[in-house]
């Protein structure tokens, strides 16, 4: 009997090891399960966020978060937080930046310049509808930011119809700026003392913003088609390397471009120049359209020209740039393209070099999209000719230019 006892005892101690052991395990896996869980009030808060959007203020400056905006529109605006991060800056940040955006600071239109924390920065006041259209995902990856692209660096949405976007600064301002006479206005926003851009600069901006539309056109997966190059656009920082800007945030359409037939009346128009013709009579958008905006930057660059301009004489008619290079390359005259390139330069450049630009130019400016080069073969093109022009010891870089730096009321406008 006694050792019947003993074995109801060890046994009932075995099982009930046994039920511990089990136990212990149920206990392990739930907790287990609990860690693998969402958490609940973290989903809200994120679905919160996205159905508020961009009417997100932050009460501290230091919060950061980044944001995604969908193709498709105003509506679908999400935040990744684990994307490239982007500042939310307070409007009491940015009126501290600008010194509540004195007219000092103003660098054109709407955009001021702005210190803040030692950082130099370019503040843009846009409709906070269109706070959504910009291509965010040409930004939010920090580690592989573009030399070749105007880095955001954060926004700031208001309450009210007005927000801003805050940009790095581009320390010379616009390739417009400097094509078009309009440094006078701005000297004090330009750090070079040079009057104009020398053939070398000219060279290296033309291959940077190829650079960069190879980079939207052939590497971004979607493509990216900017639909607004011009010079306008193209930034130049302290070493004068060009930064294509303005994405994504245009306020006109083909439609608006057509609504103003007389350049002379209304330099706005310029606009016009740089629309291809698929894009301008059918709205048919494709990296060739950027391709046809980029050529007659190009044509900016060796001439010195605005898009469109209006003969001396009156009652002429309207000469668009992409017609008068055909025109020039046409005649075969050298002494023809010699006095079309810009006066600027006066004998500081390269002929040879030039004429295949100007080549170049054309074939962008093509009017069947299919006959325009495509990205990749105008960098390989333009790299080429930096490498093959030969350097000159004689050929000085001049400290002044024949073009007169006056702001003149045909070049503030809003293009």
């Amino acid at each position: 009997m006694w050792n019947v006892g003993v074995y109801i005892a060890l046994t009932i101690a075995i099982f009930g090891a046994i039920i511990a052991v089990a136990a212990a395990a149920v206990v392990f896996v739930i907790r287990l399960k609990r860690k693998e869980k969402p958490n609940l009030s973290s989903i809200d808060s994120d679905m919160e966020l996205q159905q508020l959007g961009f009417s997100v203020r932050t009460a501290a400056s230091d919060k950061k978060v980044s944001f995604e905006g969908s193709q498709e529109g105003l509506d679908h605006v999400h935040l990744t937080p684990r994307k490239g991060l982007l500042e939310l800056y307070t409007i009491e940040e940015l009126k501290k930046a600008t010194e509540d955006f004195n007219p000092g600071n103003q660098i054109e239109g709407k955009v001021y310049h702005g210190r803040l924390n030692g950082k130099n920065m370019a503040i843009k006041l846009i409709k906070t509808e269109h706070v959504s259209n910009v291509e965010v995902r040409l930004f939010n990856d920090a580690t592989h930011q573009h030399p070749n692209i105007t880095r955001l660096l954060g926004t700031c949405v208001t309450e009210g119809s007005s927000s801003f976007l805050v940009f790095e600064y581009a320390k010379n301002g616009s390739l417009k700026d400097w094509l078009h006479g309009g440094l006078a206005m701005k000297n004090q926003f330009i750090a070079s003392c040079y009057c104009f851009l020398t053939w070398k600069q000219r060279l290296r901006i033309s291959r940077d913003v190829a650079v960069a539309l190879q980079y939207m056109h052939q590497v971004m997966n979607p493509s990216y088609i900017h639909r607004n190059i011009k010079s306008k656009n193209i930034f130049l920082d302290e070493d004068f390397n060009a930064k294509v800007g303005d994405f994504g945030i245009r306020n006109s359409s083909v439609e608006d471009e057509t609504k103003y037939p007389d350049v002379s009346t209304n330099p706005a128009t310029w606009n016009l120049g740089y629309l291809a013709p698929e894009y301008l009579h059918q709205g048919v958008v494709s990296p060739a359209v950027d391709i046809f905006a980029y050529g007659v930057v190009l044509l900016e660059i060796l001439s010195g020209k605005t898009p469109i301009t209006r003969p001396d004489n009156k009652g002429g008619t309207n000469v668009w740039l992409s017609e008068k290079i055909k025109a020039i390359l046409v005649s075969e005259n050298r002494d023809e393209l010699r006095q079309w390139m810009d006066c600027a330069l006066g004998e500081n450049y390269w002929f040879d070099t030039a004429l295949t630009v100007a080549n170049l130019a054309r074939a962008c400016t093509e009017e069947d999209p299919c006959l325009r080069p495509n990205a990749g073969e105008i960098v390989e093109k333009l790299s080429r000719l930096m490498d093959e022009s030969p350097e000159d010891e004689h050929m000085l870089i001049c400290e002044s230019s024949c073009k007169p730096l006056v702001n003149s009321s045909t070049n503030n406008s809003s293009e």
